[in-house]
């Protein structure tokens, strides 16, 4: 049945200008999407996805990350990353069609 079928949360554009200003989604209500939202988020950090986490992410002028800790593991991170409304995410409205939260 699709309406079972899991939301995969979209990825924004890794050459998006730093400067640029993104607005929060609103996170999800559901705490069942919630976790199917951050398991998808957390599978592309363990990829190699930048944490959208501002904390996180590399200095621009340098380059270098900060150290993680045990609180930077990726189950973590897409979990606060989802919370504070950083992923957007895609709902199905009918089988077929795609309805973009977030998405700017």
């Amino acid at each position: 049945m699709d309406s079972d079928r899991e939301p995969a949360p979209t990825e924004r554009s890794p050459d998006t200008p730093s400067g640029a200003t993104t607005q929060p989604v609103t996170p999800p209500q559901s705490r069942f999407l919630f976790v199917n939202v951050a398991a998808q988020r957390a599978k592309q950090l363990r990829r190699g996805a930048l944490p959208r986490l501002p904390e996180l992410r590399p200095d621009p002028a340098t380059g270098t990350a900060p150290q993680p800790n045990s609180d930077h593991k990726p189950e973590s991170v897409a979990i606060e990353e989802v919370a504070r409304g950083l992923v957007p995410y895609a709902l199905p409205d009918e089988p077929g069609s795609r309805r973009e939260v977030g998405s700017s």
